[in-house]
C-alpha cells in the first residue's frame, strides 16, 4: 500500500482563510449593491455549499480517497476561480425580492444566484471534508484545528483589509490566495509533476485574470446612490471604505444636492452648495459648504431638530453621530458655545476634517468643538460630564428605513437601557432630542416614544407625561425628553415654533385633539392617539392591538427597527395590487424567507445520499446510526453558531465598538475551538472518545451557564477599562469556552474513522446544513426572545449531543492509525 503524504496542513489554512475572508466579503459586498437584508439571504443560501458537499461527497467515497492529491488540488482551484467569476455574473443578475410573492421569474433568479454563490463554498468545503476521509483519524484534530485557525486569521486579515482595499479588490485578492493554496497544496501532496502542475496553474490564473472584465459594483436601481447617478450631470468623485460602511462622493453641478431632511414647507432659504456622502450605496447625507455667514445656515433652524434650541440654549451640547456635520452646524447657528461631537466611523471625519477641510470648513477643528471617534455608550459610561441638550439624528437611510430594511440590524443607540443612560448624563431641565424618520403607518416614532416613557418609568421619575414632547412634518419627527417638567412657557414656544413652519405637535400634555394633525394631515390622528395611549399608562393594550410591533428594544433583544406582526403582513399581501407591497417589513420576512429555504433544502439534501449512495453495510447501518449521525453533527452544527453569535452580541455591549467586539470575539472563537481541536486528540489518548467529547460539553455548558450569571457584573465592573484591555480580556474569557467548542466535533469524526468512515462526509454535510440555519434561527429567537434564550438554546443542543454521540463504545481507544 503506497504511504500517504503528510496533511497539507498549510494549504488547508490558507484554503479556510480565503473562504471565511469570501463570505465577509460577499457580506459586504450585498451590503452596498443591494441591501443588508438581501446580503444575509443571499450568504444562507450560498453557505448551503458546505452541506452540499458532504451530501456529494458521500455519493462516491471510493474515488475521493483513491484520487485525493488530484481531487484536493482541483477543488482549491476551483473555489479561487468560482470565487470571483461566481460574484461577478450573480451581481449582474436583475433581482428584485418584493417581487417574489408574484412574479416566478424572480424565483428562478434568486436560485440562480444562490447556485453561483454556493459553488466557491461548495469546492472549499469539499476539499477541507476530503482530508478527512483521506488521513487517518490520529490527525483529524489537527486538520480541524489547521481548518478552524485558518478561518480564524482569514476574518480578522479581511476585516483589516477592508479598511485599506476597496472591496472589489480585495474579491481578487482572496482569488488569488486561493490559487496560492492550490500551489501549496500540489506541494504538500504526494502528486507527479509538481512543477508541471504548478506552472499550468500560474499559466492558467492569468489567462483566468487576462479574459475576466473590470469588477465594478452594480448597484441596485433602488438605492439612493443608484437613482442619483440617473439624474443628468451626477458622478462619483470620491471613494472610501471599511466594514463600517462604503462611502461614496457625488456632486452634480447642473441639479445640486439639497439635503435638509424634514425641512419646513415655509423655507425660504436656500441650503448650503454640498457634497452627497452615501454609505453602501444609500443613507444619504452632505457635507455642506462652510457659510461666509451664520446667517447662511438659516434654513437648518427649519426644521424640526431643531425644535429644542427655542425652548433654552444649551450651554453644553453632544451630539451623538455627528457624521458629516448638519447637527454641528444647526449648533453653530444657534451659537452654541461648548460642544461634544461622537463619530464611530474615523473616515468620516478624515473626509470633512481634512480631505474636503477647503469646502467644508472648520465645522471639527474649532474652539468650541470638542471630537471623540468614539461609540456613543461607551463614551458616556467613561465620561463624568452632564449636558444641557444631547442630540441624535436620523441615523438610518430614509428609503432603508421606510422600507423595514433595518429590522435585522441591531442597534444598541435605542435600547431601553441607552435611553436610560441618556437621561442620566442630563443636567436638570436638560433635553435629550432625538430625531427620526416618518414612517406610515406611524411606528418607528411610536416605538421610540414608548421606549422614552418605559426608561422613565425604570428611572422611578414622577409626572412622566410632562417629561415627553413630540412634534413631526411630512418627513421627520422630534422627541424630545426633559430631565425636568416641560414648562407652559416652553409649551407656548413650541406652538409658536410649529405654527410658523407647519409642522404638527404630536404629544405633549397639555395637547388636545385637535390641536394635532393641522397641516401635514393623515386620515386618522394616529401619532395623536397612539402617544395618549402610551402616557396613560396603556401601553401593553397598545402593543397588543397595533398593527405593528411597538415593544421597546432592549440590550437582550437590540432590534429596535423590528415591526413586524403577521397581522399586517398578511392584510399588507392583500392590498399588493393596491399599492399593500411597501407597507411589509422586509427585514423580518426576508429572515424568514431564507430560514424556510434553507432549512427544506438542507432536509432534502441530507435524505438524498440515502437514496442515491451506494448500498454498504457500514453506510449507514441501522436507523439509530443514522438518527444517531443525524441529531449529532445537526445538534453540535446548531450549538455552535448560536453560541458563538450569542456570545458575540455580550461582548459587543461589552466593547461597544461593533467591529472591535466582531473581530476579537471572532478571531478568537475559531482560533481558540482550533486550539482545542488539536488538545481533544490528548484528551482521548486515555479514554474513550464518547468519554472526551461528553466532558468537553459538560465543562462547556458548566461556562456557558457561569458566563449567564457573571458576564453582566464582571462587564459593568470592567467597562471603565481602556479599549486594550478590554480586547484583551474578551479574549481571555472567550478562550476556554472556544477550547471546549472546538472538540465534539473532531473526536466524533475520529471516532467514525475506525467502523464508519463512508458515513464522514455525510456527517461533515449535516453539520454544514446545521449551521446554515442556526446564523437564521439565532436571529428569530434573538428578536422573540433575546439573546440569553440563544446561549440557552446552545446549551440545551450540546447537551443533546451527549445522548446522540455516533460511537457508543467506552473502552479507551488510542488515537492512533
Amino acid at each position: 500500500m503506497t504511504k500517504k503524504s503528510a496533511p497539507p496542513y498549510l494549504s488547508l489554512m490558507l484554503l479556510s482563510a480565503s473562504a471565511l475572508g469570501y463570505e465577509l466579503l460577499l457580506m459586504r459586498l450585498f451590503s452596498i449593491i443591494q441591501w443588508h437584508h438581501f446580503a444575509y439571504l443571499v450568504i444562507a443560501l450560498a453557505l448551503l455549499g458546505y452541506g452540499i458537499s458532504g451530501s456529494l461527497l458521500t455519493l462516491r467515497p471510493a474515488i475521493v480517497i483513491r484520487r485525493f492529491n488530484q481531487l484536493y488540488a482541483l477543488a482549491v482551484l476551483l473555489f479561487a476561480f468560482s470565487s470571483i467569476s461566481g460574484f461577478m455574473f450573480a451581481q449582474s443578475i436583475s433581482f428584485n425580492i418584493e417581487e417574489l410573492f408574484w412574479n416566478p421569474v424572480q424565483i428562478l433568479r434568486l436560485i440562480l444566484i444562490f447556485l453561483l454563490l454556493a459553488l466557491p463554498f461548495a469546492f472549499a468545503a469539499s476539499a477541507i471534508c476530503m482530508t478527512f476521509m483521506h488521513y487517518p483519524r490520529n490527525t483529524v484534530s489537527k486538520l480541524y484545528a489547521a481548518d478552524l485557525i485558518g478561518a480564524g486569521l482569514g476574518a480578522i486579515l479581511t476585516l483589516i483589509a477592508i479598511y485599506y482595499v476597496m472591496p472589489q479588490n480585495l474579491l481578487i485578492g482572496l482569488s488569488l490566495t486561493g490559487v496560492l493554496a492550490t500551489l501549496i497544496a500540489i506541494w504538500e501532496t504526494k502528486i507527479k509533476q509538481k512543477v508541471v502542475l504548478q506552472l499550468l496553474t500560474v499559466a492558467f490564473t492569468a489567462l483566468f485574470f487576462t479574459l475576466i472584465p473590470e469588477i465594478k459594483l452594480n448597484y441596485s436601481p433602488y438605492k439612493a446612490l443608484a437613482q442619483t447617478l440617473n439624474v443628468k450631470g451626477a458622478s462619483i468623485i470620491d471613494q472610501r471604505t471599511s466594514p463600517l460602511g462604503h462611502l461614496t462622493l457625488v456632486t452634480n453641478p447642473q441639479i445640486p444636492f439639497r439635503h435638509a431632511p424634514g425641512l419646513s414647507l415655509l423655507n425660504t432659504a436656500e441650503p448650503l452648495e454640498q457634497i452627497g456622502l452615501f454609505i453602501d450605496g444609500d443613507n444619504l447625507s452632505a457635507i455642506t459648504r462652510y457659510p461666509q455667514s451664520l446667517e447662511e445656515l438659516s434654513y437648518l433652524d427649519q426644521t424640526t431638530s431643531a425644535l429644542a434650541y427655542h425652548l433654552k440654549k444649551p450651554d453644553k451640547l453632544l451630539v451623538i453621530g455627528s457624521g458629516t456635520g448638519s447637527d454641528l452646524l444647526q449648533a453653530h447657528y444657534h451659537r452654541v458655545e461648548s460642544i461634544e461631537a461622537l463619530e464611530l466611523n474615523p473616515q468620516i471625519v478624515e473626509l470633512v476634517n481634512h480631505d474636503y477641510r477647503s469646502f467644508a470648513g472648520p465645522v471639527y477643528d474649532n474652539p468650541f468643538t470638542q471630537l471623540h471617534i468614539k461609540e456613543a455608550r461607551d463614551h458616556l459610561l467613561q465620561s463624568q460630564q452632564r449636558y444641557d441638550l444631547i442630540k441624535l439624528s436620523l441615523t438610518e437611510g430614509a428609503s432603508a428605513s421606510s422600507s423595514g430594511l433595518y429590522a435585522l440590524n441591531e442597534s444598541y443607540l435605542y435600547t431601553l437601557e441607552a435611553m436610560q443612560l441618556y437621561l442620566s448624563k442630563l443636567r436638570p431641565d436638560g433635553i435629550l432630542s432625538i430625531t427620526r424618520w416618518v414612517k406610515l403607518p406611524p411606528r418607528d416614532s411610536l416605538k421610540l416614544f414608548a421606549t422614552a416613557h418605559q426608561a422613565l418609568q425604570s428611572m422611578q421619575l414622577d409626572q412622566i407625561e410632562k417629561r415627553l414632547l413630540m412634534i413631526r412634518n411630512w418627513q421627520t419627527s422630534t422627541l424630545l425628553i426633559k430631565n425636568g417638567l416641560f414648562t407652559n412657557r416652553e409649551l407656548e414656544k413650541t406652538e409658536q415654533f410649529c405654527r410658523t413652519r407647519l409642522f404638527d405637535q404630536a404629544y405633549h400634555h397639555q395637547l388636545k385633539a385637535e390641536q394635532s394633525n393641522r397641516y401635514n394631515l393623515l386620515s386618522e390622528g394616529s401619532f395623536y392617539q397612539a402617544t395618549r395611549q402610551i402616557a396613560s399608562g396603556e401601553l401593553e393594550n397598545l402593543i397588543e392591538n397595533y398593527k405593528f410591533e411597538l415593544q421597546p428594544a432592549t440590550d437582550d433583544r437590540p432590534y429596535f427597527n423590528h415591526f413586524f406582526k403577521w397581522q399586517s403582513f398578511i392584510e399588507a399581501l392583500k392590498l399588493r395590487g393596491s399599492g399593500g407591497m411597501p407597507l411589509i417589513e422586509w427585514g423580518y420576512v426576508v429572515l424568514l424567507l431564507s430560514l424556510g429555504i434553507t432549512g427544506l433544502l438542507s432536509g432534502l439534501l441530507i435524505l438524498l445520499p440515502l437514496l442515491l449512495m451506494p448500498k454498504s453495510p457500514s453506510l449507514p447501518g441501522s436507523n439509530n446510526q443514522r438518527g444517531s449521525v443525524i441529531g449529532y453533527f445537526g445538534a453540535i452544527g446548531l450549538a455552535f453558531l448560536l453560541i458563538e453569535i450569542g456570545t458575540i452580541q455580550k461582548f459587543q455591549l461589552f466593547l461597544h465598538h461593533p467591529i472591535y467586539a466582531i473581530a476579537a470575539s471572532l478571531t478568537a472563537f475559531l482560533c481558540f475551538s482550533g486550539l482545542g481541536s488539536y488538545l481533544s486528540e490528548r484528551l482521548a489518548e486515555k479514554q474513550s472518545y464518547r468519554r472526551s467529547a461528553g466532558k468537553a460539553i459538560v465543562v462547556l455548558s458548566l461556562i456557558g451557564l457561569g458566563y449567564l450569571l457573571i458576564l453582566p457584573v464582571l462587564f459593568d465592573a470592567l467597562i471603565h477599562l481602556p479599549m486594550a484591555i478590554k480586547i484583551a480580556i474578551s479574549i481571555l474569557l472567550i478562550a476556554p469556552m472556544a477550547i471546549c467548542m472546538g472538540m465534539p466535533f473532531p473526536l466524533a469524526i475520529a471516532a467514525m474513522k475506525r467502523n464508519r468512515a463512508e458515513q464522514i462526509p455525510w456527517a461533515w454535510g449535516i453539520n454544514g446544513y446545521a449551521s446554515v440555519i442556526s446564523a437564521g434561527l439565532s436571529t428569530v429567537i434573538a428578536i422573540q426572545y433575546g439573546f440569553k434564550t440563544v446561549l440557552l438554546c446552545a446549551i440545551l443542543l450540546y447537551l443533546t449531543a451527549l445522548m446522540t454521540f455516533p460511537d457508543k463504545s467506552t473502552e479507551g481507544d488510542s488515537c492512533k492509525g
